[in-house]
């Protein structure tokens, strides 16, 4: 570490109770006056769950539009035949294919953040899950990347539209807005965020859901949020 960057960083943490459990709105103040980096920082949402991820029916997952986006543009690819592939191009999708697409995947052409796929070419996608799936890049229909809807799938997509999934531990990880955003956006953001991995709790978890929310930037220190502070927030939209 630079000598000016550990300088930046001790007064970052000079101004943060690592213990304290900051209300949202001051937390986001906070975490946007510690991102001085020379470039726009990802603000980055760490909830710890308390759910065993080995059972399947604790499994967290799904997807959550946030309402002002992510402040990154998703590169889409779709896996489409004929009117379908022409209306996923018409709808603003990057990559358009299908047996076509499926071979540039297996190549390792991989230049796209989310997959959506008609039904009728899953068996063609299906052949790429062990590809596609350790990379979070699998259409399911349960999340809506598996539709005839193409064009409402691209524009959930490139329109903030997130997926979220609780890692081995019991973690969801999350880019959820950009420091160049504005306070209420970003807290907007968080607020949709946490509110869809609340609503998704497994019917088979017994006490305490959620355990730990942190938020932080790309280059900046962690703060503890107040969850009871977010549910107010989701309250009063």
């Amino acid at each position: 570490m630079s000598a000016g960057k550990g300088k930046r960083l001790n007064s970052i943490y000079e101004g943060i109770d690592r213990e304290k459990e900051y209300e949202l709105v001051e937390a986001v103040g906070l975490i946007k006056g510690g991102a001085k980096a020379k470039f726009d920082e990802t603000i980055e949402i760490s909830m710890n769950l308390n759910v065993d991820t080995r059972h399947a029916d604790q499994n967290v997952r799904g997807m959550v539009s946030l309402p002002n986006g992510t402040g990154k543009s998703a590169r889409v690819a779709v896996f489409a035949k004929d009117a379908k592939a022409d209306e996923a191009r018409a709808a603003g999708a990057d990559i358009v294919g299908a047996e076509d697409l499926a071979e540039k995947v297996q190549a390792g052409e991989m230049n796209f953040d989310r997959v959506v796929a008609t039904p009728d070419m899953m068996p063609v996608v299906g052949r790429l899950g062990k590809i596609l799936g350790p990379r979070g890049l699998m259409p399911n229909p349960k999340l809506g990347t598996v539709t005839n809807d193409v064009a409402e799938a691209i524009k959930a997509a490139k329109g903030g539209q997130i997926e979220y999934r609780a890692e081995k531990a019991g973690i969801v990880h999350a880019g959820v807005a950009k420091a160049s955003f504005t306070a209420d956006a970003i807290v907007q953001n968080v607020a949709a965020f946490v509110d869809a991995v609340s609503r998704a709790k497994p019917s088979g978890v017994k006490g305490t859901y959620i355990k730990k929310i942190s938020l932080t930037s790309t280059m900046g220190p962690a703060v503890k949020l107040d969850l009871a502070s977010i549910r107010d927030q989701v309250g009063s939209e």
